[in-house]
């Protein structure tokens, strides 16, 4: 299995670390030469989705990761990546998302709770976006005081948090084991 890692911004080195401790193979991807490897599955991490946004545009990378997610390529978008699957962005996937809905560097927060059907997984928020409303097909993973925090539809997977700030690999291996869109 290789997983590439969308390395534009953001926290790209810690889920490439994640995913080496799990035995996964990777490579990043900051530009389209980068996307041209084969690969079984993509991580979007947190950052600026507003740069990021820029940047896949400037390099050309938009349209083919577009193409690739909606061909059923694996995704797993933390923070600002999930703000890239939504409806206003990449598309790939039916839900809104409200950027920096917890406030901002000082409204970042720690917590653990339930995500699908694992108890007190850690959960590092960091200016985290949440899931304000979710379209048919959306399985909703995790909720925390009333908001969504994380979601998956098909062979998509997004979470507020950031798992890969943690030692905790149960997220990561979740969206390995995502195999089909069921």
């Amino acid at each position: 299995m290789k997983i590439a890692i969308l390395a534009l911004q953001g926290a790209f080195a810690e889920h490439q670390q994640m995913l080496h401790k799990l035995g996964v193979e990777t490579f990043l991807v900051r530009n389209l030469a980068d996307w041209q490897q084969q690969k079984d599955g993509l991580i979007i991490p947190g950052g600026e989705s507003t740069a990021m946004t820029r940047i896949m545009h400037d390099q050309r990378m938009w349209q083919p990761l577009q193409d690739a997610i909606r061909e059923g390529l694996p995704v797993f978008g933390t923070c600002a990546g999930m703000i890239m699957l939504d409806r206003n962005h990449l598309a790939t996937m039916d839900m809104e998302v409200k950027r920096n809905a917890y406030g901002r560097q000082l409204g970042s927060f720690y917590t653990e709770s339930a995500f699908a059907d694992m108890v007190d997984v850690k959960m590092p928020f960091i200016r985290a976006p949440y899931i304000e409303e979710v379209g048919e097909g959306v399985e909703v993973l995790s909720v925390l005081d009333g908001h969504i925090i994380a979601a998956r539809q098909g062979r998509q997977l997004v979470t507020s948090f950031h798992p890969e700030l943690t030692d905790d690999t149960r997220v990561h291996e979740y969206f390995l084991n995502m195999k089909s869109g069921h």
